[in-house]
């Protein structure tokens, strides 16, 4: 999926949309703070997905802002990029979203990616790097939201399935049996 030549990026805060982009830069744009968690990623303006949904792009870290103020999921970079600006100290502790392991942004710091300039692409503009302001009570009303999504999701898929598995089932009942 990721590997698609084109790819847009719908800014949650606006609706701006950019794009369409090589993923490589999308994925540049994440390592950089500028796609946050609640913007949305698609290779065809059609289906879109939270970019934390798309695992290609690494934003697989939560930030601990204070004890009940968390951003993210993010990337490494991004995590990089908010000490650099002082949004986070390296005594910040960061949760691996994969793993659940919680250290200090200092015990990790070997393992950021280096930065990669920016590639030249032509596209309308870049979009502004993110700033972690989100509220602890807001993530959990969007986790919430996300969740109640994924539930209809299934539902749906688990009605398609049955759907399916009825046609399925009628038409080996209506064809004659194979020697």
């Amino acid at each position: 999926m990721a590997m698609d030549p084109s790819w847009y990026l719908r800014k949650y805060e606006g609706g701006g949309i950019f794009g369409p982009l090589p993923f490589d830069q999308l994925s540049r744009w994440a390592s950089k703070a500028r796609v946050a968690p609640r913007d949305l990623v698609s290779s065809d303006q059609e289906n879109w997905m939270k970019a934390p949904m798309l695992s290609e792009l690494g934003m697989d870290w939560l930030v601990e802002v204070t004890s009940e103020r968390y951003y993210g999921p993010t990337t490494m970079g991004a995590i990089n990029e908010f000490v650099r600006l002082g949004e986070v100290t390296p005594e910040n502790f960061v949760i691996n979203t994969c793993d659940g392991s919680r250290r200090k942004i200092q015990e990790i710091t070997p393992y950021f990616p280096n930065q990669v300039e920016e590639g030249d692409v032509s596209v309308d503009q870049t979009p502004a790097a993110t700033g972690m302001s989100i509220e602890f009570e807001e993530r959990i009303r969007d986790l919430e939201r996300c969740l109640g999504e994924e539930r209809r999701a299934l539902q749906d898929a688990e009605a398609r399935y049955r759907e399916l598995e009825q046609r399925y089932q009628e038409l080996l009942t209506a064809s004659p049996a194979q020697p």
